[in-house]
């Protein structure tokens, strides 16, 4: 028991000196922690969930590689196969859906939650860690500090949102989003405020805070933009990455209806 929890604090201590999230600590934490329990191999510890998706296994495989060459300073045994990669297509909402979710939310708080995810397709954590003088309303951009690895990028501040937080006098110091008493907003609240929205709307589709992410980078595509400026404003590392939205960009299948 001792052993586990010396191998669980050394974990933890590799994995911030190189950043990673909070999120994924916390799931190589618990993956590592079944791990030591079970005293099984790796490999057949992962045979363990091979009912599960492909994204899990490939998160347990990581998991385990990590703390083999990282805490157990250990080569890890390369015969394991990783699973591949699912490719899933982002499920996205037209824009008459989106307006939806804006006219049904009357909280202006909560509603600029929505129109900052849309209009300015940041990723959930980003919009929970952003902060007023990140704002800049002269040169109608974002600047983004908390982002996923640490890279920062300046963003579009869109008309849009600026009209609302001036138009209500929203602006304030320290964090965006935060409650009554002070307390920074969590994922959960943001996962709240979007599912209940899209509720309110009478939308049927599995709406979330990465939802409006892949809207705003779909109608983006079908109104012209080009890949690699969207690339840029979503914080992709590999241009593949964004590609995906060309799968599912209403332009491009509409030219092939067109020749029927």
């Amino acid at each position: 028991m001792e052993d586990t929890q010396i191998y669980l604090t050394t974990l933890t201590e590799e994995l911030k000196l190189r950043k990673y999230s909070p999120q994924t600590i916390k799931a190589y934490i618990q993956i590592i922690q079944n791990f030591l329990v079970s005293e099984k191999s790796p490999r057949d510890f992962l045979l363990q969930y091979t009912d599960k998706s492909n994204s899990s296994i490939r998160s347990v495989y990581f998991a385990l590689k990590f703390f083999s060459e990282q805490v157990l300073h250990q080569p890890f045994d390369e015969s394991i196969p990783l699973a591949k990669s699912s490719h899933k297509l982002p499920s996205v909402l037209n824009r008459e859906e989106v307006n939806k979710l804006f006219a049904v939310t009357y909280n202006l708080k909560h509603r600029l939650v929505l129109m900052l995810l849309y209009y300015s397709g940041m990723r959930l954590h980003e919009v929970l860690n952003l902060t007023w003088e990140n704002l800049d309303f002269e040169r109608g951009t974002i600047h983004l500090k908390v982002t996923k690895g640490s890279k920062e990028r300046v963003i579009f501040l869109h008309e849009k949102v600026k009209n609302i937080i001036q138009t209500f006098n929203l602006q304030k110091t320290g964090l965006v989003f935060q409650s009554n008493l002070m307390k920074k907003y969590n994922q959960r609240s943001i996962q709240m405020i979007v599912r209940q929205a899209a509720k309110k709307a009478g939308i049927t589709k599995r709406v979330t805070p990465h939802t409006l992410r892949h809207s705003f980078a779909t109608h983006l595509l079908e109104a012209g933009a080009d890949i690699r400026s969207i690339q840029t404003l979503l914080g992709h590392k590999n241009l593949q990455t964004t590609q995906i939205y060309t799968h599912v960009a209403n332009k491009n299948i509409q030219k092939l209806a067109d020749l029927l």
